[in-house]
């Protein structure tokens, strides 16, 4: 069996071959985000690319995007210009092959319940994806989990610090105040780096501020990785904060591992250290020791991993229902 798997992302399309051998090298090329008709386009030509004379099976493809798995439509998108587009008629009819679609995250969910040669080692796994927002995806026997409507897996939504005191707050535009996304993205970083900054002006941080340079996660996890006392601190509560939604993962789900994905796995164990102490003390007594929380194993890889898997899963056991 030979498939295509496509990460289509805001920035970057990024495709691969998946056959015998394995995964091959891909392409990946700036993504066209002028028109909805413009980046059909360049997904036609990505494929045609990648496969050359070669036939193909099916290509999968993971969009950030909330995806309706039973007809391969996207639902809304907030980065590609996809909205409402039925991505997987409109492609199976350019392409001739059968196509699958799904978000992201959960494709590179997928990804990560296998090993490096693309053997299932996760029956039952949790990914956040952490990024300038918060992403999951989930897996349960093996198999993608994608709820009533394909949009199961939308963790970063889940409330993990709203004031109760009294009557429950007015919702606001998402991310939302108290969410996981709103305490653990990187923009929560961004602002927890902001914070230092103002705090500790002698700080490297400190310093990149009063220079009139961006203080953001990327340079609080540079001077963390540099023994920056300040710097270090921040992570760690960020870290802490990543924890709470492990241990809400493990809670809901007792899955054999909670993976973190995305830009916020290049900070490494200074992120996971603090992640698996917060879940250790907030993970219901019976349930700790049985998971296994790691950094995600493919890397940017997972999308086109992923998608690729998506494939080849749905041709040998269907779980989606193709509908015209």
């Amino acid at each position: 069996m030979t498939v295509i798997g496509i990460d289509l992302g805001g920035t970057k399309v990024a495709a691969a071959w998946l056959g015998d051998d394995g995964l091959s090298h891909g392409v990946e090329h700036p993504t066209k985000l002028g028109s909805s008709e413009e980046l059909l386009d360049q997904l036609t030509s990505v494929v045609n690319e990648t496969r050359g004379d070669s036939e193909i099976d099916a290509v999968g493809i993971g969009v950030p995007s909330i995806v309706e798995s039973a007809s391969g439509r996207v639902v809304s998108s907030t980065n590609i210009p996809l909205k409402d587009v039925p991505l997987r008629a409109v492609l199976g009819e350019r392409l001739g092959v059968p196509v699958f679609v799904d978000n992201d995250a959960t494709v590179a969910a997928l990804a990560e319940a296998h090993d490096e040669s693309l053997t299932l080692v996760s029956q039952n796994l949790v990914m956040l994806t952490i990024g300038t927002g918060v992403g999951g995806g989930i897996v349960i026997g093996g198999r993608i989990y994608r709820g009533a409507t394909g949009g199961a897996g939308e963790l970063g939504h889940t409330i993990v610090g709203l004031d109760l005191a009294g009557a429950v707050p007015k919702p606001m535009s998402f991310a939302q105040p108290g969410s996981l996304e709103w305490v653990a993205s990187g923009h929560s970083l961004d602002r927890l780096a902001e914070q230092a900054a103002n705090l500790h002006p002698e700080s490297p941080l400190g310093r990149l501020q009063a220079e009139g340079k961006p203080v953001l996660g990327p340079e609080v996890v540079a001077a963390a990785e540099r023994g920056d006392t300040a710097a270090t601190r921040i992570v760690e509560i960020w870290g802490q904060h990543v924890g709470v939604g492990v241990a809400n993962a493990i809670n809901t789900f007792d899955p054999e591992e909670v993976v973190i994905g995305g830009g916020a796995a290049r900070a490494g164990e200074l992120l996971l250290g603090p992640a698996r102490q917060v879940a250790a003390n907030y993970v219901f007594p019976g349930l700790w020791g049985h998971t296994n929380i790691r950094l995600a194993r493919f890397g940017a890889n997972a999308g086109v991993v992923g998608a690729a898997l998506l494939a080849v899963h749905e041709l040998e056991q269907p779980s989606i229902r193709v509908r015209g």
